[in-house]
Parts: structure tokens; sequence; C-alpha cells
């Protein structure tokens, strides 16, 4: 999802994109619907919320953190 879709469903959401990174926006947009804000984060690799809107991006980039982190 590019930033313009996750804004778009932030100002939905009544919250104020501002400057935010993804990580951080993602975050405000999961606590306005009441759910962890875990995105991108260690919790994200035994996640079980199966339906969560944004499952497929956060565990794509918590591979590629963790391959980045390998690397060094």
């Amino acid at each position: 999802m590019n930033m313009n879709e996750i804004r778009h469903i932030a100002k939905g959401l009544g919250l104020k994109p501002g400057k935010l990174g993804k990580v951080d926006l993602v975050h405000k947009i999961q606590l306005a619907e009441g759910n962890f804000d875990c995105f991108a984060t260690m919790q994200s690799r035994e996640c079980n919320q199966l339906n969560c809107l944004w499952r497929e991006g956060c565990q794509a980039l918590d591979r590629r953190q963790k391959q980045s982190a390998s690397k060094h």
C-alpha cells in the first residue's frame, strides 16, 4: 500500500497524517481502529491477526528488516 492510500485511510478516520512516515501513520490508524499499534514491530513475526489490513505489508517489511540486520 502506498503512502497516498495510507493517508486516505487516515483522513477517513479523522486523523491528520501531517508528515508522519509510513510506520508511524499506520500505528496511528491501528490505534484509531481500536487495534494494537504493532505494524513493523517484533510482534509481527508471530502475528495472529489474519484479517488485519496491514498484515501483508507488515510481514514483508519485517522480513526486509531481518535480512538487512543479518547482512551487518
